[in-house]
């Protein structure tokens, strides 16, 4: 009788190419994902084929929704305020931008009083949001 101990090799899994595995698949997931910031604000914008505006951080967002009130980066507005902050942005950066998005169904003057009250206080840069062709509409979107 053979009473010698044979010894049992311990098996070991090595975790290192998993993590590897899974460290890749976040990193691939992370950078195919898109993240959207749209606003809580609904305006069907126009559509347009123009070229895309390059926005900046320091823009003026203005909306103005179908029933004709003026939002100013998501805040109402009346027009002494909105002005005000025209005139107090200017004093700070006289290049800024003023973007103006406004529903298809506003009624055009409504566009031109905020676009001549944004000339009367220096601000000579606008732009008018639109939703490129071809593509759907969505609540809130550039």
């Amino acid at each position: 009788m053979n009473f010698a101990s044979t010894r049992r090799n311990d098996v070991r899994l090595d975790l290192t190419p998993l993590i590897d595995i899974i460290f890749q698949l976040v990193l691939f997931f992370m950078v195919s994902t898109t993240f959207v910031s749209s606003t809580g604000i609904e305006v069907q914008l126009p559509e347009s084929n123009a070229d895309l505006i390059l926005r900046e951080a320091r823009d003026i967002n203005v909306w103005v929704t179908e029933e004709g009130s003026v939002l100013l980066d998501e805040d109402p507005v009346d027009f002494d305020r909105l002005s005000d902050e025209f005139e107090r942005r200017f004093a700070q950066e006289p290049d800024v931008t003023v973007i103006i998005k406004a529903d298809i169904n506003v009624d055009h003057g409504r566009v031109v009083q905020v676009m001549e009250l944004a000339r009367q206080r220096g601000l000579t840069n606008l732009a008018i949001a639109t939703e490129s062709m071809g593509s759907e509409a969505e609540s809130g979107s550039d």
